[in-house]
């Protein structure tokens, strides 16, 4: 497996995996194709692909606008999960977001998605808050957390 950043190429690939993940953020492909814009809002758009035919296994995408990162969308594609590619995603981005000087990595996961929960506390995200109601079909909460990145 390779961690490289995504191409414009990759769009069809990423919402086809994307299709396929119930807790996925689900975008438009409109949404997606807007990520490689010339006047896009700064974002890092990560893939892990076979090394063997560059085939997209899963994606991150994470705004990267200021100081405070926040990973946007993980999607792994179902016969690849429990490998440990949302992983190295994440750890690729933990990675990029220090050496460009960023204090901390956000985001908001489904109170419910236990397995996503148990990925970012691994890698050291903390609980932040609630948004109550946040998510719908069903509405549940949203937990913000946070991994603090330590400045030196």
């Amino acid at each position: 497996m390779l961690i490289r950043t995504a191409t414009f190429a990759d769009v069809p690939a990423m919402c086809e995996l994307e299709e396929q993940s119930v807790a996925a953020a689900h975008w438009s492909e409109h949404e997606y194709d807007a990520l490689f814009a010339a006047d896009a809002p700064p974002r890092r758009v990560l893939v892990a692909v076979n090394g063997t035919d560059d085939a997209v296994m899963g994606f991150l995408i994470a705004s990267c606008a200021t100081d405070a990162w926040e990973i946007e969308n993980v999607v792994v594609a179902p016969e690849e999960r429990r490998q440990g590619i949302a992983s190295e995603l994440v750890s690729n981005l933990i990675s990029r977001a220090r050496a460009g000087a960023a204090t901390s990595v956000l985001l908001e996961v489904r109170e419910s998605n236990a397995a996503a929960r148990g990925l970012y506390e691994k890698h050291g995200f903390r609980l932040q808050g609630r948004r109550p109601q946040y998510y719908r079909d069903p509405g549940e909460d949203a937990l913000l957390l946070q991994f603090s990145i330590a400045v030196l």
